[in-house]
């Protein structure tokens, strides 16, 4: 697994390369904006990045956290925000940052968990969510061979030409991705189940095209 450290220079990286307006997580967006509860007061978006959907968030809720570990991140962030009054940005590591337990109505990680250790990544968003409180999260699944991946193809070129206007992601925008995937795990849907079963009982886990999933789970 990737430490701090390496995450941290990766996506400062990442953060100066030409602007991206559009990636298949933003797809998704929507799926997890369903399930964020009425009258949520106070979300934690972790793993924010330029805080796109920490700007969405704030459509709904009336405090959004956005944290992440790359000061470059943020530093988009707080620019694309500006005039937004209700969201904050914290530089801090997720795990290790002293969060108030059950603090949030709703805790939103967006291609963060795969670079926490599974078990106690989940028990983590857990514990900082209030009792009825919302943890939506979307990451990304491995890919194979099966028809839907063979799908998911097609999809993806579909979609980077509607929201792009080219079929590809800009080329230093490609490899500084394949350069960071390098040293990435994504959990098999299998394994992010047994997981769940362990932590998060009853959790909503669904695979969809792209190569992603999404996990709903409301604190009892």
């Amino acid at each position: 697994m990737q430490t701090p450290d390496t995450i941290r220079a990766d996506f400062d990286r990442i953060a100066d390369l030409p602007d991206v307006r559009w990636d298949h997580n933003h797809h998704y967006h929507p799926v997890l904006l369903r399930h964020v509860p009425p009258g949520c007061a106070e979300a934690l978006d972790a793993g924010c990045g330029l805080g796109d959907f920490t700007r969405l968030l704030a459509a709904r809720c009336g405090h959004v956290t956005g944290l992440d570990l790359s000061p470059n991140m943020l530093a988009r962030a707080r620019r694309r925000s500006t005039g937004v009054a209700n969201v904050d940005y914290l530089l801090a590591d997720i795990m290790t940052e002293p969060l108030p337990t059950g603090a949030f109505d709703c805790l939103t990680s967006i291609a963060l968990l795969h670079h926490l250790p599974l078990d106690a990544g989940l028990r983590r968003f857990r514990d900082l969510l209030r009792p009825g409180g919302v943890l939506l999260v979307l990451d990304i699944r491995p890919g194979g061979f099966l028809p839907a991946d063979l799908v998911s193809l097609g999809a993806s070129t579909a979609l980077l030409l509607r929201h792009t206007g080219r079929p590809r992601e800009d080329p230093a925008v490609r490899a500084a991705w394949e350069e960071h995937g390098r040293t990435d795990r994504f959990p098999p849907l299998a394994e992010v189940r047994e997981a769940c079963g362990r932590v998060l009982p009853g959790a909503d886990i669904r695979s969809h095209l792209i190569w992603r999933y999404s996990l709903v789970w409301r604190k009892p």
